[in-house]
């Protein structure tokens, strides 16, 4: 068995680990990134409704709204070339079922220094459904181009290793090391060490952390839909419901597209196991999606059917009659998340060390413009 040395090996090759792994090499430090899918950026990072988010979203999240504000300036000014700012967005209050009315809405959006202009008439909207309507200040990323940057940016970094199609086979503590068993296609079984370890999986958090023998983290996992659709009326402008059972649409960053969510219809399963575990997972005949080792839903001909036309007759109710959507198709994902943000709907990024020598971090994604959180462990 061949061996390898590095000082740090990060295993989930989305966003936020390809972000650390280039940090950490830009310090001079030797990182092998191992990623379970034959390409970087397939998951999660690519399925999002690519929100750069500056606050609005979380008005009973006071933490999670500050820290994607903290990092929207540098994320937007370092990945410019990505980032769609040029669209008007608005976010409303729904008259019906919201936790949050527009009062204090204004005093959230004052506590944060953000722009928050009341809005009361326009013809785009159905004001017998809004109880209020404000133009914000919100821009979106554009994931494609985004990983299209991050793939090359790790791939041809002298200092980076990347691995795909990688399947851990075993770790252990050796010392101030960590020694891993890796299959990989090229090479058979590869032994690596590394005296850090970063888990950057999202889904897989949970399988990782028992693979090395280290703690779960409490998570509910849910199977979730990104849909894309159209409007000639309402063109590429942006509209989120909120605060409740409600929904968003916004650009999909530069594609053109506008990308659709829903509170009520994005999620379709939920597992509140350890591990993401679903009925439609058949890890007897398809091993390439299992609760250890969740696949990619956009591609499983078990996915679920699309919630594509309840969203849009959700988010219609919103618009004035002669706004019109059409769908075109949807991506899905696997999104995990802390059972604490059942209390506030917070998405705080948590760097958690979960054993000193040799030194384990995981981290666990919140919000893209975060991904600088990983530069506090030194």
């Amino acid at each position: 068995m061949s061996q390898e040395r590095f000082d740090f090996v990060i295993i989930g090759g989305g966003i936020f680990g390809c972000y650390a792994a280039l940090y950490l090499a830009g310090r001079g430090a030797k990182v092998v990134i191992l990623e379970k899918e034959s390409r970087l950026f397939q998951k999660a990072s690519l399925v999002n409704q690519a929100r750069l988010h500056s606050g609005y979203h979380y008005p009973r999240s006071i933490a999670t709204a500050a820290m994607s504000d903290e990092h929207k300036a540098r994320f937007t000014s370092e990945h410019k070339a990505f980032v769609n700012h040029t669209f008007e967005k608005y976010y409303a209050v729904d008259r019906y079922g919201s936790f949050t009315d527009g009062q204090q809405f204004e005093r959230f959006c004052a506590y944060l220094k953000i722009r928050c202009d009341r809005v009361n008439a326009h013809p785009l909207f159905n004001f017998n459904r809004l109880e209020a309507l404000y133009q914000t200040e919100e821009h979106s990323f554009d994931p494609v181009l985004l990983g299209n940057y991050y793939r090359d940016k790790v791939e041809t970094h002298p200092a980076i290793t990347v691995y795909k199609n990688a399947k851990i086979q075993a770790a252990k503590a050796n010392g101030s090391d960590w020694l891993i068993q890796v299959g990989l296609p090229e090479k058979g079984l590869v032994s690596l060490s590394a005296g850090v370890a970063i888990n950057a999986t999202y889904a897989a958090t949970n399988a990782l952390n028992r693979m090395f023998g280290l703690q779960h983290l409490e998570l509910t996992h849910e199977i979730s839909e990104i849909a894309f659709i159209h409007s000639p009326q309402f063109g590429l402008r942006g509209l989120t419901v909120m605060d409740g059972p409600f929904g968003s649409i916004m650009p999909y960053g530069l594609s053109g597209l506008l990308s659709l969510s829903s509170v009520a219809y994005t999620h379709h399963k939920i597992s509140f196991d350890a591990l993401p575990r679903f009925d439609c997972q058949e890890p007897e005949t398809d091993p390439s999606c299992t609760p250890e080792a969740p696949g990619i839903c956009t591609d499983c001909n078990r996915r679920p059917v699309s919630n594509s036309p309840k969203m849009l007759a959700q988010m219609q109710q919103y618009f004035a009659e002669e706004v019109q959507f059409f769908s075109f198709f949807s991506y899905f994902t696997i999104k995990s998340k802390l059972k604490s943000s059942y209390i506030d709907d917070g998405r705080p990024t948590e760097i958690s060390k979960l054993h000193d020598m040799p030194k384990f971090y995981c981290l666990f994604a919140g919000k893209i413009n975060s991904i600088y959180e990983i530069e506090k462990i030194g």
